[in-house]
């Protein structure tokens, strides 16, 4: 079994390479040929944390896998992501296991890449100002994501403190060598944003409508059992898009609430959700239909997503003879 580190993963995957096979991953979901089924978890109540587990299969990538997935939220602040994750994958032709991968990296890049699949599909292609909402992983990965699918020219940053944002802006303006800023709100941030990120732990929304540019593009990929980062005005405005409505609409662990409150409030249905991405790439639906229309990305995860990341990480790993082999029995 190849075995391969965070710092390997990272270093293999390919932020463009991997936007592209997840529009492979996503039509192959939406036409019934991936297989990726809700993801079930183990409470910790306790500490407000869950262990899920999310097996998937591709056949475009020719992959199959499984990922364990810990999220405890109240790691924030520490040395440890509120996201960590393994996955392992098998031989899609004997089921032979045959990689133990770091997920928590590709967790993050798998995350944030399909948020800029969507911005390609949904976004104006003249944005370029980015509200990054968050400080934490995603809103980094977001951040470097988003910049390589629109001709983004100003970056601003907000969360729950200003120290945090700072030193993020700091951070993205050396990587990327744009102006980044931190915003003291995130109602300035989003002031003037053609691409608005959320990437919280938010109990209440940080994306409000009044708030909201027209023809600004949300992406939406926080996630709190307790709250929402989506107020109920933007829902019912917005061209709403997401993974798949089997996903999003599903109950926890599973879903959003974001979308499933306002269903639940009469605010919406579920037919208000428009499109699966998978639908945008295949032409059975269309994208945006004017230069202010609202559109929202909200994404729930899915399995699809790290198996054709991880399928890419091991392709690469094999090719630049990179990682250790492990034999099991």
């Amino acid at each position: 079994m190849l075995v391969l580190g965070r710092s390997q993963v990272e270093a293999l995957l390919d932020v463009d390479t991997l936007i592209d096979g997840l529009a492979s991953a996503m039509t192959d979901l939406t036409a019934g040929r991936a297989s990726s089924p809700d993801r079930v978890a183990a409470l910790v109540p306790e500490r407000d944390g869950f262990l899920a587990a999310m097996p998937g299969r591709v056949p475009s990538a020719g992959a199959l896998m499984s990922k364990l997935v810990s999220v405890f939220p109240h790691n924030a602040g520490t040395p440890l992501p509120t996201h960590q994750a393994l996955i392992v994958v098998f031989d899609p032709d004997t089921g032979e296991p045959v990689a133990l991968l770091d997920g928590t990296a590709i967790t993050a890049a798998r995350t944030a890449a399909c948020s800029a699949l969507s911005a390609r599909l949904l976004a104006r292609e003249d944005a370029s100002v980015l509200a990054v909402l968050g400080t934490g992983a995603q809103a980094r990965s977001h951040a470097e994501a988003m910049c390589r699918v629109r001709p983004i020219r100003h970056i601003r940053v907000a969360g729950r403190g200003e120290t945090k944002a700072a030193a993020l802006a700091e951070e993205l303006t050396a990587a990327l060598g744009l102006p980044v800023e931190a915003a003291p709100t995130y109602a300035q941030a989003l002031d003037g944003a053609d691409i608005a990120a959320a990437t919280t732990h938010a109990t209440d929304p940080v994306i409000r409508r009044t708030w909201l540019t027209p023809g600004v593009h949300v992406t939406s990929v926080g996630f709190n059992p307790a709250g929402r980062e989506i107020d109920d005005a933007t829902i019912a405005e917005a061209l709403v898009c997401v993974e798949t409505r089997q996903a999003a609409l599903a109950p926890f662990p599973a879903g959003s609430n974001d979308l499933l409150d306002p269903i639940r409030d009469g605010v919406i249905t579920e037919a208000h959700v428009h499109a699966e991405l998978g639908e945008l790439l295949d032409g059975r639906k269309p994208g945006r239909s004017s230069h202010d229309q609202i559109t929202l990305y909200k994404s729930v995860g899915v399995a699809a997503q790290d198996a054709a990341a991880a399928a890419l990480v091991v392709a690469a790993a094999r090719e630049r003879s990179i990682g250790s082999e492990v034999l099991l029995g």
